[in-house]
């Protein structure tokens, strides 16, 4: 019964028709294999939650063509040109969109191999996953505590360790990312990014710093997150 719904409207008695059962493992192991890659290269790196949503959705997207093409190399060739122009759009697309295209080519793909239950599938099964990437990559961004906390100190002060309680007080963790001097060498400012403790009050944080840098200028700002574009 699911041979007949799954099979290809063009399909011929000589040509091999792909089971649903290897059509969903190949899927899945694709998805944990992105998962899988997303999870590396997002590991304490810089990379935007939708940049990894799309790492994590392509290894299935690519592996859908290549079952749908192979051996097709009328159909591979039109796939390729297809895919290349994705990069030549006019307006430069972020990583979500990009995947968009992608999996909505891949099921027009499908379609057009005559696959139609297979694309109704592939679409319902990819779009799901890049929901459930999405709404997870939203909610980790709303928990996020991340702040980049800039102070500026005198250049008599020995910023090594001066404000190392402070930050042990009101941080879960804190690293220094940057020193730079400014008037003339008399000031330095100092760039932390800090990760505060969840029932942290900001001003209090602050005011305890302003008494060991003399009240000159600090800043407690969000954390730029990359543009999440291809």
């Amino acid at each position: 019964m699911l041979d007949n719904i799954f099979g290809g409207v063009f399909d011929s008695a000589s040509q091999s028709v792909i089971s649903v059962g290897n059509f969903l493992l190949c899927i899945g192991v694709s998805l944990v294999i992105g998962l899988f890659l997303a999870a590396v290269h997002g590991y304490k790196a810089g990379h935007s939650q939708s940049f990894l949503a799309t790492l994590a959705l392509l290894p299935s997207v690519v592996c859908v063509v290549i079952m749908m093409v192979n051996g097709n190399v009328g159909a591979g060739v039109a796939v390729a040109g297809t895919f290349s122009l994705v990069r030549f759009r006019s307006a430069p697309g972020t990583a979500k969109e990009i995947s968009a295209i992608f999996l909505a080519m891949g099921a027009g793909l499908i379609a057009g191999m005559g696959y139609l239950a297979y694309a109704v599938l592939f679409a319902v099964i990819l779009g799901a996953a890049a929901f459930i990437y999405n709404r997870l990559g939203q909610r980790i961004n709303r928990l996020e505590q991340s702040k980049v906390l800039s102070i500026t100190i005198p250049e008599n002060l020995d910023y090594g360790d001066v404000f190392e309680e402070i930050l042990q007080q009101f941080t879960k963790s804190h690293e220094l990312m940057n020193v730079k001097t400014s008037n003339m060498g008399s000031l330095f400012k100092l760039t932390y990014q800090v990760e505060l403790r969840a029932d942290v009050r900001e001003k209090e944080f602050i005011d305890k710093l302003r008494c060991r840098n003399g009240n000159l200028e600090i800043m407690l700002s969000k954390r730029e997150t990359p543009v999440g574009e291809l």
